[in-house]
């Protein structure tokens, strides 16, 4: 009965996750993901959570009720549900393969980072989680959570799912002035989504 109940399990998920990359490919038909959209994905995704334990359907379940939270998806929010709809419909990463960042502007070398009383800005895609996750993590090491890129700015941390092609990506502004306010000085550091993982030991 167990074999049984392992493999039915299995069907609903390979059939789940079939369904899942209709819906996305479906839902960037036209190169945006909408308020609309967002909602009716969370709707799915909380109906087939009833039947599945697919890491990857508890995950954008996750990440998508995050970006909801607060009733409106915001532009950022948009970009990186698309950027996730993308991996999962065989767009140009595979979900849970990390951007190489073989021309992002990180800083070389990467400084030491100092939680307590600094200033954090995150952009693009996370490993660890939402953007909300990630501001709650460094709070709780004293970390401030900045609002944008300002010369105060200490450290702007790229999610492990940028990808070489940001300077195209909406994220690719807050890179840009980042790197215009350190390039004159400014202590502003650009670091990595690991770098800053292994600082605070969340990983």
């Amino acid at each position: 009965m167990e074999i049984f109940t392992r493999l039915n399990r299995k069907s609903i998920d390979d059939r789940q996750i079939d369904t899942l990359i209709g819906l996305s490919k479906g839902i960037l038909a036209d190169g945006k993901v909408n308020q609309s959209e967002a909602e009716f994905l969370l709707t799915w995704l909380i109906q087939a959570r009833t039947s599945s334990e697919n890491p990857m359907i508890l995950n954008l379940l996750d990440r998508v009720s995050a970006m909801l939270q607060d009733g409106e998806l915001d532009e950022e929010e948009s970009h990186e549900l698309m950027r996730l709809l993308q991996q999962i419909s065989g767009g140009e990463v595979a979900l849970g393969e990390l951007a190489k960042p073989s021309t992002l502007p990180l800083n070389d070398p990467m400084p030491p980072v100092a939680f307590s009383g600094s200033t954090f800005l995150y952009t693009g895609t996370f490993v660890y989680g939402t953007r909300r996750q990630c501001e709650d993590a460094t709070a709780s090491l004293g970390g401030i959570n900045a609002k944008g890129v300002t010369r105060t700015l200490h450290y702007l941390v790229l999610g492990s799912y940028v990808t070489d092609s940001w300077v195209h990506e909406t994220y690719g502004r807050k890179i840009e002035k980042a790197m215009t306010y350190r390039a004159v000085g400014l202590p502003i550091a650009i670091i990595s989504e690991e770098h800053w993982a292994s600082a605070g030991g969340f990983f």
